[in-house]
């Protein structure tokens, strides 16, 4: 029994050590994409100095609207204080 469990320990070191000598290159240059292109440096400058400037580095409508508030820091304040003694809302840690 202690030979076998041996045997069949050595045989699957051997088989999870083979996985790692099948190892590709690392930066998977296998799965590149080869580009031939026609056009010149020079032309692909000049499409993209022509191309729309924008100053924004966002994208349109990913900025949240600035929302002003009417009501007054104490008087948020208070209505807090007033929800809390009359238990509608909780506090400290549950």
């Amino acid at each position: 029994m202690n030979t076998t469990f041996r045997i069949l320990s050595i045989s699957a070191m051997a088989v999870f050590a083979s996985f790692g000598a099948q190892a590709d290159e690392a930066d998977a240059s296998q799965y590149a994409l080869k580009f031939e292109t026609q056009r010149t440096r020079a032309e692909v400058a000049a499409e993209a100095a022509t191309a729309v400037k924008t100053r924004s580095v966002h994208p349109a409508g990913s900025q949240a609207l600035a929302y002003q508030s009417k009501a007054d820091r104490t008087a948020v304040s208070a209505a807090a204080a007033e929800a809390l003694r009359k238990g509608q809302i909780s506090s400290g840690e549950l």
